[in-house]
C-alpha cells in the first residue's frame, strides 16, 4: 500500500443555461428555439414603414433574422438619442451573437495602428479608411478591400481576448452592444451588408470564443485550415457566410448543445467540463443589442452626410466608464472628430472649398493619402510635410474654428496650446507609424510641440521638398519673415524629435554638457533656436539630413559652421547640447564660463519662468482632468492651503525684485 497522497480533483461547479425567452420544452425546461422565417415577416413590414427607420431592405432583413424574438420587432419602440448634429434612432432587443459582426476598426487601437499617411507603410498592416456616409440610409460605407477588413476584425478579436477578458458564458452578456449597419464598396464578392458593433467588441469576441463548431459546419475555404476538426469561430468566418448559412449555423449550434445537455450526466470531471462548455456556448449565443436604425440631421439638406460623425460622437460619449479609451486613443478619436467636424462645417480650406476633401483625407491619414497630398501640391513621400500640415491646420485662430474645436474637446475657456497639442500629436505621428518605436517621440511631443507664434500668426505649409527649397526657406527666415520662420521651426521640430535628437529633458543632461539646460517643451526649445542664427542653421540642416536618414550636424562655435557630430554622441547627447545652447548660447562650454553676473541672473530668471510655466501647465492638466471626469466638488482646503501659501509667497518675492506694475491712466 502506497503512502503517497493523491489530492482529489477540485469539484467543478455546474453551469446552467440561463433563460432568455419564455419558451419551455416538454420537460418544462428553457430551451432556445430559432423562430421560423415566417415569424419575421410582420417585423420587416413594420420596420419598412416606420418613419424613423432609414435602412435598405437587405439590412432590415438581417435585423429580423438575427433577432431571438423577431415577433417583438413588429411594433418595437424607436428611441431617439441626441448627438451634436441631430438625432440617432435606436431600437433595443436581443440578437444571436453569431449574426452580429465585430467592429470593422477598433478605435481603441487608433494610436497604435499603421497608417497610409506613412510612406513606409505601403504593403504592411494599415489602419482602415474612415467609413463614408450612404446618400439615403443610416448605413456606414467602408471603402477598403474586403480582405483588409477581414484582417482588421480578426486582429481586433485576438487582441481583446488577450487584453480584456470577459465573464461570458457562465452568465449572460448583460450590457447591450451598440450596433450599426454597414455596407462595402470593395468588389471582391463579399456580402453586400452587415450589422457591426461600434461598442462591445470585447463582449462579442468572447461570445465567438465560447462557440466551437466541428469541421464541415464552416466552409474550409473560409477557415484556411482544412485539417482542423474543431473550429474556433473568428469574425472573418462569419462575415463571409451568406445570411441563410450564418443563421443555419446558429440553429446547428443550439441543437447540438441542447442535445449534449439532455444526455444523462455521469458525474466525471470530463463529462462536467463538456456539459459546462455546452451551457456556456448557449449563454453566449445571444446578446442584448441597441441598433442604430436611422438618423435625422438638424439640417435636413445634409441628409446622411454627417451620420458617420454622429455615430462616432455617440461612441465617445459611451466610453466613459468600465474600460475607457487610453489617452492616446482618446486623442486619436477626438482628432478625427475635429477634422470631420471642421469639414462638415466648411471650416477646412474655406477660401478654397474644392480642396477641402483632399485636406480632410490628408489630415486624417487613412485611405488615399498620396492622392490627397498631391492634390494639395505637397510631396507625399515626405512625412514631415504632412505632419507640418496637421500643425498648421490645428493652430488656426478664429471664433467659429475655436468654438468647434472646443466642443469636440469638451472643454470651455481659451483654446490654449496644451489643449491643441494632443490631437496634433496623434494625427502627426500617423506619418511615422509603420514599424518603429514611437514611445520616446510621443513623450517628447506631448510635452508641447507648439509655441505661441504658430497660433498668433497665420502661416501655410509650402512644398519644400528639396535641399534648394530648404536653403531658400532659411534665407527668408534670416530676414525675419514670419511665414518662413514658422515653417522652418515646424519642420525642424519634426525632424529633430522624430530622429531622436530632441526629446524630453533627461536627468543626466547637465552632467553631459557641464552647464544648465532649458528644461522645457520641445516647441519652446525650437522657438529658442529660431531666435539665433546658429539655431536656424541647425534646424534647416536637420530637415535635410533626417530626410535622407542621416544624423543632424552640430554648430561649431569656434569655426562658426556646421560640423558632423562627434562619434561618441548619441541622440540624448545632442538633445542635452541643444537644450544647453538655448539657455546659454552656442559658445558656452562650461557652467557659468565667461558669463557676467547680469547674464547669470538672467539665466536664473529664465529658469524660474520656465518652471513657473510648467506649474501652470500642470494646473491646467488637473483642471482638464476634472472636466473630463465631470468633477464639480471643490478641493478640500487642507489639501491646497500649502499651495495657496506658496503662490502668495512667490507673488510677494517677485514684487520685491521687480519694478511696480505700470498703471493704465
Amino acid at each position: 500500500m502506497s503512502d503517497t497522497f493523491v489530492p482529489e480533483p477540485e469539484p467543478i461547479n455546474e453551469i446552467s443555461v440561463i433563460p432568455v425567452t419564455d419558451f419551455r420544452n416538454s420537460n418544462d425546461a428553457f430551451e432556445h428555439r430559432l423562430a421560423p422565417v415566417s415569424a419575421t415577416e410582420k417585423a420587416e413590414v413594420y420596420l419598412a414603414t416606420h418613419p424613423d427607420v432609414h435602412l435598405p431592405a437587405e439590412v432590415r432583413r438581417r435585423l429580423v433574422l438575427g433577432a431571438v424574438e423577431p415577433q417583438t420587432l413588429a411594433g418595437i419602440r424607436v428611441e431617439r438619442h441626441r448627438v451634436e448634429t441631430g438625432w440617432l434612432m435606436v431600437i433595443s432587443y436581443r440578437a444571436y451573437s453569431p449574426m452580429v459582426s465585430l467592429a470593422i476598426e477598433n478605435d481603441r487601437l487608433l494610436a497604435e495602428a499603421s497608417y497610409a499617411a506613412d510612406p513606409r507603410a505601403a504593403g504592411g498592416r494599415k489602419a482602415l479608411a474612415m467609413p463614408q456616409s450612404h446618400p439615403d440610409h443610416a448605413v456606414l460605407m467602408h471603402p477598403d478591400e474586403y480582405l483588409d477588413i477581414l484582417e482588421s476584425v480578426d486582429r481586433s478579436a485576438k487582441r481583446v481576448l488577450a487584453d480584456n477578458p470577459q465573464e461570458v458564458g457562465e452568465r449572460l452578456v448583460e450590457r447591450p452592444l451598440m450596433l450599426v449597419p454597414a455596407t462595402f464598396t470593395s468588389e471582391t464578392g463579399e456580402p453586400a451588408t452587415d450589422i457591426t458593433a461600434v461598442d462591445g467588441n470585447c463582449r462579442l469576441s468572447f461570445c465567438y470564443h465560447r462557440v466551437t463548431v466541428p469541421r464541415g459546419w464552416v466552409d474550409d475555404s473560409l477557415i484556411g485550415e482544412s485539417s482542423r476538426e474543431i473550429v474556433k469561430l473568428l469574425p472573418s468566418h462569419l462575415m463571409q457566410m451568406p445570411l441563410a448559412a450564418r443563421r443555419d449555423l446558429v440553429r446547428k449550434v443550439i441543437k447540438r448543445e441542447h442535445r449534449r445537455l439532455a444526455e444523462p450526466p455521469t458525474g466525471t470531471p470530463t463529462d462536467m467540463k463538456s456539459r459546462n462548455e455546452a451551457a456556456m456556448a448557449l449563454n453566449a449565443i445571444t446578446v442584448p443589442v441597441q441598433v442604430i436604425v436611422g438618423y435625422r440631421d438638424d439640417d435636413p439638406d445634409r441628409r446622411m452626410q454627417r451620420f458617420p460623425a454622429a455615430v462616432r460622437a455617440l461612441l465617445m460619449r459611451m466610453n466613459i466608464g468600465g474600460k475607457p479609451f487610453d489617452l492616446g486613443a482618446q486623442n486619436a478619436v477626438t482628432a478625427e472628430e475635429i477634422i470631420n467636424g471642421l469639414y462638415a462645417e466648411g471650416l477646412l480650406a474655406p477660401e478654397a472649398p474644392s480642396q477641402a476633401p483632399a485636406l480632410r483625407d490628408a489630415l486624417i491619414g487613412r485611405g488615399t493619402v498620396t492622392d490627397a497630398m498631391q492634390a494639395l501640391d505637397l510631396n507625399p513621400v515626405l512625412p514631415d510635410l504632412r505632419f507640418a500640415l496637421v500643425m498648421q491646420q490645428l493652430t488656426h485662430k478664429s471664433p467659429p474654428f475655436n468654438a468647434l474645436v472646443r466642443s469636440k474637446l469638451q472643454t470651455s475657456g481659451h483654446l490654449v496650446l496644451s489643449r491643441r497639442n494632443g490631437p496634433i500629436v496623434e494625427l502627426g505621428l500617423r506619418s511615422y507609424s509603420a514599424g518603429r518605436d514611437l514611445k520616446s517621440k510621443r513623450t517628447a511631443l506631448e510635452t508641447g510641440c507648439l509655441w505661441q507664434s504658430l497660433v498668433d500668426n497665420p502661416w501655410v505649409v509650402e512644398n519644400v521638398d528639396t535641399d534648394e527649397k530648404i536653403d531658400k526657406l532659411l534665407e527668408r527666415a534670416e530676414t525675419k519673415e514670419t511665414q518662413a520662420t514658422l515653417l522652418l521651426g515646424a519642420l525642424g521640430v519634426i525632424a529633430l524629435v522624430m530622429s531622436g535628437h530632441l526629446l524630453a529633458a533627461a536627468g543626466s543632461a547637465e552632467a553631459i554638457t557641464g552647464t544648465t539646460i532649458a528644461r522645457t517643451s520641445v516647441g519652446k526649445i525650437v522657438e529658442g533656436l529660431l531666435e539665433r542664427k546658429e539655431g536656424r542653421e541647425i534646424l534647416a540642416d536637420a530637415i535635410k539630413k533626417v530626410r535622407i536618414g542621416e544624423a543632424p550636424r552640430w554648430w561649431d562655435a569656434e569655426r562658426k559652421e556646421l560640423v558632423d557630430q562627434p562619434t561618441s554622441w548619441k541622440g540624448s547627447t545632442y538633445n542635452a547640447h541643444v537644450r544647453s545652447a538655448v539657455r546659454n548660447g552656442f559658445a558656452a562650454t562650461g557652467k557659468g564660463k565667461g558669463k557676467t553676473t547680469a547674464e547669470q541672473e538672467a539665466d536664473a530668471l529664465t529658469l524660474f519662468q520656465e518652471r513657473l510655466n510648467e506649474a501652470v501647465y500642470r494646473l491646467r492638466d488637473l483642471i482638464d482632468l476634472r472636466e473630463q471626469h465631470g468633477t464639480t466638488d471643490p478641493l478640500p482646503w487642507v489639501e491646497i492651503e500649502a499651495s495657496f501659501d506658496q503662490v502668495e509667497d512667490l507673488t510677494a518675492d517677485l514684487r520685491f525684485i521687480s519694478e511696480p506694475k505700470p498703471r493704465n491712466r
